[in-house]
């Protein structure tokens, strides 16, 4: 952490030095342009005070300051000298001024110069700060030309502005190297003194880490006398902690298998009460068909003892007989498929499925008035596994008929209709048995839960349905009050 802070540190200090320094060269070079503009104001000052005061005419106004700005100098050491233009042509141009004082440039002193004129890197500085001239009587323009003492060709910083009523352009300027010395010179005042804060600095950071590894020592050393003590504690209990532990591993293990007894006993118990249920459903389906076998065979009996017994009706009735048996082995192959168990996904019409559950269940809910009523769209086609989701019903429906039996509802009825959504399909199972009083409602997928307090229920029916919707079919199972009872959701992906 020292290291890492150390380094931060020292990389944000040099990062503030850098920052620092570009806005104090900033700064540097607004100051002099302050500077240069207020040399000018200040003989443009003394201009406009010596015309009103003294009694000289314009012409010896003029020539009175040309010799006072010949001969000053603000900074020898600078060559900030003061320069002036007699405008000729204010448009500029080969002939656009002539030059009244320039200490740097005597041979030139009384003659024009021109607009087109360029420095030594080509650029036309004078028609630059003409423009600006024109545009608002005053400019700051930067160029290359001889430094007076040197001879040497350096960049300069001037600054010009129009006098109208002389027609004078007074100017001063400050060569770069000027200001660069003066920033050079307060760059090394500054890394000398970030160089001693970050010194200063970093010997605090190695005094704090040297404390730090002092005072680490001592603390591990007692945190490890601790620890010894701790250790030879734990050790006169590890052996009786193992005893105990070798004890509630047996315990735990015997209690597990006494639930996995128990789950496996529900599970037998309700497999043998859908068993049971199935062969009542079989009753069911068979009681019709054996009913009218036995008319047969009573009109088959009665017809032989009134001799009337001939090859056509015993033809007639044999082929009856075919027929209702047909249709008994018929409805034992529906049950045996109905609980075949199918390990691959297949596509089915939903209008199927449901025909293959009222093969089951259509007896027994008729025998008990119940009124079922399914709308369903024939081409709607599922791609599931096939005899779980049939189970699935199977349980919904059976609990709705078992819910209106056991409270005498009057008119009973159970509802199944479906909403196509695109990309699912939601099948509605609603019944008016007055819905469910249980909180939450999804405790009734609990393992084990039944609200049937005569033994006839295990409470892993509705449970096994939401697994197999949920996990296996992807879906989601549902149940809520509806208007007139309990309505379960069953929504399955397409």
């Amino acid at each position: 952490m020292i290291l890492l802070i150390s380094y931060f540190y020292v990389k944000n200090t040099y990062e503030d030095f850098h920052v620092e320094m570009e806005q104090f060269v900033q700064d540097q070079y607004f100051l002099q342009k302050q500077n240069l503009k207020k040399e000018i104001n200040t003989i443009i000052d003394i201009i406009k005070y010596n015309s009103t005061k003294s009694g000289e005419d314009e012409s010896e106004l003029k020539a009175d300051m040309i010799r006072l700005l010949n001969n000053i100098s603000f900074d020898n050491d600078k060559s900030n000298y003061i320069f002036v233009y007699e405008i000729l042509d204010i448009n500029g141009g080969d002939s656009f001024a002539k030059l009244l004082v320039n200490p740097n440039r005597p041979d030139l002193i009384g003659k024009t110069i021109s607009t087109n004129y360029t420095d030594e890197n080509g650029k036309k500085f004078r028609e630059e700060f003409m423009d600006d001239i024109r545009l608002k009587g005053e400019s700051f323009t930067e160029y290359a030309y001889t430094k007076l003492y040197t001879n040497e060709i350096n960049q300069k910083l001037s600054y010009f502005k129009y006098f109208p009523r002389w027609q004078w352009v007074i100017a001063v300027g400050i060569y770069v190297d000027d200001i660069e010395k003066g920033i050079a010179k307060k760059k090394i005042h500054l890394q000398n003194r970030v160089k001693n804060q970050v010194v200063q600095n970093i010997l605090l950071f190695i005094l704090f880490l040297t404390i730090a590894i002092f005072i680490s020592i001592l603390i591990s050393q007692k945190i490890d006398e601790v620890f010894r003590r701790y250790q030879k504690s734990v050790q006169s209990k590890s052996q009786a902690l193992r005893d105990l532990n070798l004890t509630l591993e047996k315990r735990v293990e015997e209690e597990v298998e006494k639930n996995r007894e128990h789950e496996q006993l529900l599970v037998q118990k309700s497999r043998f009460i859908a068993l049971g249920e199935m062969i009542s459903n079989i009753a069911h389906q068979w009681r019709q068909p054996l009913s009218e076998l036995s008319t047969i065979l009573m009109n088959i009996k009665f017809k032989y003892t009134m001799g009337q017994l001939d090859d056509e009706v015993m033809n007639k009735k044999a082929k009856e007989a075919e027929e209702v048996l047909e249709y008994m082995s018929h409805t034992i192959d529906d049950f045996r498929n109905f609980f075949l168990p199918k390990k691959e996904k297949e596509k089915f019409t939903l209008k199927l499925a449901m025909d293959s559950v009222m093969t089951i269940m259509s007896s027994t809910l008729s025998n008990n008035r119940i009124n079922i009523t399914i709308c369903v769209d024939n081409n709607l086609v599922l791609n599931t596994y096939y005899n779980e989701f049939k189970q699935v019903l199977l349980n919904i429906i059976t609990n709705a008929k078992d819910v209106l039996i056991k409270k005498k509802i009057e008119s009973p009825w159970i509802k199944i209709y479906t909403e196509d959504q695109g990309d699912k399909i939601i099948l509605y199972i609603e019944d008016n048995g007055g819905g469910i009083k249980v909180e939450p409602k999804s405790k009734i997928f609990d393992p084990y839960f039944t609200t049937k307090k005569d033994s006839h229920g295990t409470g892993i029916g509705l449970y096994m349905s939401k697994t197999i919707v949920d996990k296996n079919m992807n879906g989601k199972l549902r149940v809520r009050d509806g208007e007139f009872g309990a309505r379960f959701e069953i929504i399955l992906p397409k």
